[in-house]
């Protein structure tokens, strides 16, 4: 049943469009649309199979779900590290490049600073910046507002009662998110400089893509199929990869691949004691982030690149990788 506002908005436009009065409700449709809350979750059913209404039971349901697919290491050891590369320099020229990138209405993160005071502030804020991100890089902490997530559960597809169809969309400091490209382009620039990772690999890198990776793979088979020799072909799909990377041998693998020691520590403040709370119709339930690298922010992917890449070590076949986020 629709309510009394609602018949009045939709009798206005109707008025309004009555030229045109087959698009009025395409139209109307668009406008609710863009405007809409997608934080209005239908009801949907928790682990016992019980169909929930409440917002504090969604809330609570989405929470248990998506805290499941972390796993814990225990306590994480200190890891020595030598600069034996490149130390790390901030290069003002990918913060400019942010900056100018960045959408004005842009969701807000947990630290409550929006992009849209960024874009405005323009040229002035790039020192600042590089000020904040060379006081975190020196001083090996960071702020607290960079290591939590406000998750939004977006439905992906099939039925809306089950939990399991909707996808965790995390909401980030936007600050942090430049800081990490920064950080991301050092890391691209060490580890293609050192060859250190894997050739197969042909996801996030810069030359590399979709395509490249089925122009290998189909180069592959001909050359079997020229030279006379059998290929078997195993594919295999890593469920929630993101989640599960443990942050001990992360950080342990990242230390080894020749980048500057403060780094390595950055990165470490970045992915260890992070905090979640997922949000439906405006309530909040937080847990703790035990395992995994974020999403929705250009070091996350790199970080998990560095995890997989000693995969082809010690293996004969050739191994051809492409990391997508779905």
């Amino acid at each position: 049943m629709k309510i009394k506002g609602q018949k009045s908005i939709e009798a206005f436009l109707k008025s309004v469009l009555s030229k045109e009065v087959k698009f009025w409700f395409e139209f109307y449709k668009y406008a609710i649309g863009r405007e809409g809350n997608r934080e209005n979750i239908p009801a949907i059913k928790d682990s016992n199979g019980r169909i929930i209404t409440y917002s504090i039971e969604k809330v609570n349901s989405f929470n248990f779900y998506y805290s499941t697919v972390f796993s814990s290491e225990g306590n994480i050891p200190d890891i020595q590290v030598e600069n034996t590369g490149e130390l790390f320099n901030i290069d003002i020229k990918i913060i400019r490049r942010r900056i100018g990138a960045i959408v004005k209405n842009k969701s807000i993160g947990p630290d409550r600073v929006s992009g849209e005071i960024k874009k405005l502030g323009g040229e002035a804020m790039i020192p600042y910046l590089a000020r904040l991100l060379d006081i975190t890089m020196n001083n090996g902490t960071l702020p607290g507002d960079w290591k939590r997530a406000t998750v939004i559960p977006i439905h992906k597809g099939r039925d809306r009662l089950l939990v399991t169809n909707y996808r965790p969309v995390s909401l980030t400091s936007v600050i942090c998110k430049q800081m990490g490209h920064v950080i991301a382009a050092y890391l691209r620039q060490m580890w293609d400089k050192n060859d250190w990772l894997c050739d197969g690999q042909h996801g996030f890198r810069s030359g590399y893509s979709c395509k490249s990776q089925v122009i290998t793979v189909c180069q592959d088979i001909a050359d079997s199929l020229y030279n006379r020799e059998k290929t078997d072909a195993i594919i295999v799909n890593f469920s929630k990869a993101f989640d599960l990377v443990p942050h001990g041998r992360l950080l342990t693998k990242i230390a080894n691949s020749g980048v500057d020691s403060r780094v390595v520590v950055w990165i470490r403040e970045f992915t260890l004691g992070r905090w979640q709370r997922v949000r439906v119709g405006g309530q909040l339930s937080e847990v703790r982030v035990t395992s995994g690298v974020p999403q929705g922010i250009l070091l996350g992917p790199l970080l998990l690149l560095a995890y997989v890449n000693d995969i082809w070590r010690n293996i004969e076949p050739t191994i051809r990788l492409l990391l997508m986020t779905m």
